[in-house]
Formats: C-alpha cells, sequence, structure tokens
C-alpha cells in the first residue's frame, strides 16, 4: 500500500511538473551544481604582437673643419683651391650669397692683403675690395707705389678674404664661420706664396692671430704661417675715422720699408 502511494504521488508530481511547462527530463539522478568543479575559464585569445620598428641608427656627424681641412690639403694650385671653396657645402652664409668672391691682384705678388669678407659691392661683382672701401685701399696702395692691377710681382698686390660669400646685412663673420674656412685661408696663404701678409681689420686677425682688438694690434708685426704680417685698418674703418688714416699712412710705410729690407 506505501508502495502504491508512492507511485500515485510520484505521479502527481509528474503531472503537476508537466502543467508546469516541464517537458523534458535531463538526468535520472538529480545532479548538485555546487558540487562541480568550475570551469577554468578559456584563455583569452592573444593580442596581435606589434612589430617594433626598425632602431633608428643616428646620421654621422659631419665635421665641417675636418672636411674643408682634407678639401683644402688635395687643392695643388689656386684654380682647384677655388673649385674646392666653391663645393664646400657647411658654410650656411653661401646660400644667401649671389656670388663666391675668391681673390684678386697678382698671384705671386710679394704682398697678401687678407679682409673680412665681400660686402653688397664685392658679392654683386664677384671680386674683393671694388666698393668704396675697395676704392680708398687703391689710393693707399698707389701712394706707395703699388697697384692691384700691376703684372709686376714687386709692385702688384695679391688680395683675398677669410669668408668667400657675404655674410647677411654685412654682419661681422662667426667664430663658427672662421674656423670652418681657415683651412682654406691658409691654403690660400700657402699657394699664393707671398713675402708679407696684411691683415685688414680684426676678423683676419682673430683668425689667423687669435686674437682681435685693431686699435692695439695695428702697426706691430707679427708672424703668419712663418710670414712676417703687418695687422692695419680695413679701409672701411678709415671711411668711418679719417683721423686714423694717419696710423694707416704709417703703416703703409712701413710696409714699404719691409719690402725694402726683404730684398
Amino acid at each position: 500500500m506505501e508502495s502504491g502511494d508512492t507511485f500515485w504521488r510520484d505521479l502527481a508530481l509528474l503531472d503537476w511538473q508537466v502543467e508546469l511547462g516541464a517537458d523534458e527530463a535531463i538526468s535520472e539522478t538529480p545532479i548538485d551544481r555546487y558540487a562541480l568543479e568550475p570551469q577554468a575559464p578559456k584563455p583569452a585569445a592573444a593580442a596581435p604582437q606589434k612589430t617594433a620598428p626598425p632602431p633608428v641608427v643616428a646620421a654621422a656627424e659631419v665635421d665641417p673643419v675636418a672636411e674643408a681641412q682634407l678639401a683644402a690639403t688635395e687643392a695643388s694650385d689656386l684654380p682647384s683651391l677655388a673649385a674646392a671653396m666653391q663645393a664646400f657645402e657647411h658654410c650656411e652664409i653661401k646660400k644667401g650669397a649671389r656670388k663666391f668672391v675668391f681673390s684678386d691682384g697678382l698671384p705671386g705678388a710679394r704682398v697678401m692683403i687678407i679682409g673680412e669678407a665681400p660686402g653688397r659691392d664685392e658679392d654683386q661683382i664677384g671680386r674683393p675690395f671694388v666698393g668704396q672701401a675697395g676704392q680708398l685701399l687703391d689710393k693707399m696702395l698707389d701712394a706707395i707705389e703699388m697697384d692691384r692691377a700691376s703684372e709686376d710681382p714687386a709692385k702688384a698686390v695679391y688680395i683675398a678674404n677669410v669668408l668667400p660669400w657675404r655674410p647677411p646685412a654685412n654682419r661681422t663673420p662667426e667664430k663658427e664661420e672662421i674656423a670652418m674656412m681657415l683651412p682654406f685661408l691658409a691654403r690660400h696663404i700657402a699657394l699664393a706664396a707671398p713675402d708679407v701678409i696684411v691683415l685688414m681689420g680684426n676678423t683676419p686677425c682673430q683668425a689667423l692671430l687669435g686674437r682681435a682688438g685693431i686699435t692695439r694690434l695695428r702697426g706691430q708685426w707679427t708672424e703668419v704661417l712663418g710670414r712676417p704680417a703687418l695687422p692695419m685698418f680695413h679701409p672701411a674703418y678709415l671711411l668711418r675715422q679719417p683721423l686714423a688714416k694717419r696710423e694707416a699712412w704709417a703703416d703703409l710705410l712701413d710696409l714699404r720699408a719691409k719690402l725694402k729690407d726683404l730684398q
């Protein structure tokens, strides 16, 4: 009787579950869901690895002075030196200049005059000392019977500048510009082979003597690359300070006397 009661009770429960909507038997035995071992979570999909960019290779630093030294050393004569200077790309003032200004006068002359840099007139014409300062220089040379146009090495002069390009707005050349062009200037002097060098103004003194202060240096003989050198006022300074022409005349007479002594 007890078994019959269990049967009818179970059947009633089943009918009740069917009425509730249960239409599928999942398992014959009950399952304790809390007793199940937790499943390990699925591994997350690996993020796509980014390809590292190739290492940046730093460009080798260029030493303008070393390159100028190499180019100058390879120049065997004045034309090849001029070509090497024109091909030199590390002096920024070159980009703003109109013309390359190399030299004027007679190569091989006893006197080599070294100025600062081209001015406006020199930049337009392509020759050093052609403006008002150049005209005054010609008069100064004529006073001691010298001439840049002469074909006689004893009376002629050879003229060049520390820089062959005009600085913007005629500003004073910077130390870095002087340093990178100095090897060319030293080679220029060696190839021109003058007996005497005239340093006109502060910039040539700074470049070749390592000193400035032309009012203190002028009139005092010194030595540049094994040659006698005389610092003098630049003609442009004499145009601004006419009273200084007296000292300039004394320096010209001293130059003439020196040339006689070296004969």
